[in-house]
């Protein structure tokens, strides 16, 4: 077999090692954390992929694709952590093509107007109430480096 095996009382085992970083878990903790992750690598990649243009290398370079794959995934985290900090609840498992044209690529104009930057849509817009409720919780978020 190409992984490795043992045999105990006249039946094979697969052998798997699991290394990780979580310490606040102990080892059937740690199996069970992996077992309900299970698929969730594969969606991820799918998104970095499609939604980020990850599949769609700009060079046939080493070093310009590890930073084009590099953004990709930090444009991932971010939008994750925005997701999650900032957005209601029924926004938080939206791909990031939902949130796009739902939230981000509003029809609006921004104005300068008293030393400020505004942003006008219109009075009825059903996103608005989301962006004011995003902006409102980003105000609530600790300022500073977390260290």
């Amino acid at each position: 077999m190409p992984f490795p095996t043992i045999t105990l009382e006249e039946q094979r085992y697969k052998l798997h090692g699991v290394v990780t970083n979580r310490l606040d878990l102990v080892g059937e903790a740690v199996i069970r954390w992996l077992r309900e992750r299970c698929g969730k690598g594969e969606e991820v990649h799918k998104v970095l992929k499609e939604d980020l243009a990850g599949g769609v290398l700009p060079s046939g370079q080493f070093g310009p694709n590890a930073a084009w794959w590099a953004i990709t995934v930090l444009a991932h985290n971010l939008h994750v952590a925005a997701q999650h900090l900032l957005l209601e609840v029924r926004w938080q498992g939206k791909r990031l093509k939902a949130v796009r044209f739902g939230l981000i690529g509003l029809p609006g104009r921004v104005v300068h107007h008293a030393r400020g930057l505004w942003i006008r849509l219109s009075q009825g817009h059903p996103a608005l109430a989301v962006l004011l409720g995003a902006r409102q919780r980003l105000r609530t978020l600790p300022r500073g480096s977390p260290g």
